[in-house]
């Protein structure tokens, strides 16, 4: 991995050493209209930002369009950029996919910084390369593998996210923790998510972002074992897309840990994934995130969304299971009978 992730405790300092070591003729700032009003005030006085150029896209996972990126383009276009040019992301998972996106091909690449400001982008979005948008109704059809210069992630960013967003965000460490080990499986089901500790979350968040690095290291483009990183997605991408089709869109977080629950009973009924560990996910994401609510009426649909996933091949919906926490099977398939009985157990278990 090209890309160096700092935790940082002086997001100016580290901000600053960043900036110095990329170069660049102008600097353009990006964020939506959440994080410019809650999180560009926190940065935007710095004296390495002095000259910046703020660009401004609409929030939410909706705006995820290449119409957005075009607007980014265009900015960067009016604004003068060149191809020695940087680009620092200052936002959610949206901010970071769409902007890494956008740098990578506005002429051929420029440098780009991720500052991620919400949960999820810490542990998942800003992390690893991948950016990109939604095309066609579909999460994430457009885009390409492209490495941040850096990743700069400050906790101070966690105060200024509800409720609802933690959540998002704590979904993905959840994965993280089931293919990494018991322990700190443990840990994260037993943390108090209805009084986070934002201290003690920081912390854990480290512990996870280290999960994601070891295993994009190992396998940057996605050719193997990175489809870990998969778990709860394949399931989780089509609730995304239904609920998105319905005009009521979920979190991403939200979507993934839904997905967890029919994923894991797939694991329990062809790898032997322990039973009581997957009840204690139940337990977790029903108290945590609640209940979505399809019905056996859905299931055509949510499986003719989950044969859109790019990690199919020619067709077949994958999935990675678990034989145990960290025992990670991946290229597992599963035929639509069996997609239906644990999309039964999801409603029936929920």
């Amino acid at each position: 991995m090209n890309q160096r992730i700092i935790i940082s405790s002086n997001l100016e300092a580290d901000l600053s050493a960043a900036v110095n070591e990329c170069e660049h003729d102008r600097i353009f700032v990006l964020t939506d209209t959440t994080t410019n009003r809650l999180c560009l005030p926190l940065v935007k006085d710095f004296p390495c930002l002095r000259e910046a150029t703020v660009i401004t896209i609409n929030a939410t996972d909706v705006e995820k369009t290449i119409e957005s990126t075009a607007h980014v383009w265009r900015s960067l276009q009016q604004g003068g950029a060149t191809r020695h040019s940087l680009m620092i992301n200052l936002g959610g998972g949206m901010v970071t996919d769409l902007g890494g996106f956008a740098a990578s091909t506005f002429k051929r690449g420029i440098n780009f910084i991720n500052i991620p400001t919400t949960l999820l982008a810490m542990v998942d979005a800003s992390v690893g390369g991948k950016t990109g948008v939604n095309f066609g109704g579909l999460k994430n059809e457009i885009g390409v593998f492209n490495d941040s210069r850096y990743v700069i992630l400050c906790m101070d960013f966690l105060k200024t996210l509800d409720d609802e967003n933690i959540r998002s965000g704590y979904a993905e460490m959840l994965k993280h923790g089931l293919i990494s080990t018991p322990d700190m499986w443990h840990e994260l089901v037993s943390f108090d998510m209805a009084y986070p500790d934002l201290q003690k979350l920081g912390r854990m968040v480290a512990d996870s972002v280290a999960v994601k690095e070891h295993v994009v290291e190992e396998d940057p483009h996605e050719k193997g074992i990175r489809k870990a990183l998969n778990l709860g997605h394949t399931m989780g991408h089509a609730f995304e897309s239904w609920a998105m089709r319905r005009q009521k869109p979920i979190l991403h977080g939200y979507a993934v840990a839904y997905g967890l629950i029919p994923e894991l009973y797939l694991a329990v009924m062809k790898s032997g994934f322990p039973v009581d560990v997957m009840r204690q996910a139940v337990h977790f994401v029903r108290d945590v995130y609640g209940v979505l609510p399809i019905t056996c009426d859905d299931y055509p649909e949510l499986i003719e969304l989950m044969t859109h996933d790019k990690k199919n091949t020619a067709g077949i919906i994958n999935f990675t299971l678990l034989g145990g926490i960290g025992d990670i099977r991946i290229n597992q398939t599963a035929t639509c009978k069996e997609i239906e009985e644990a999309l039964d157990f999801m409603r029936d278990g929920m």
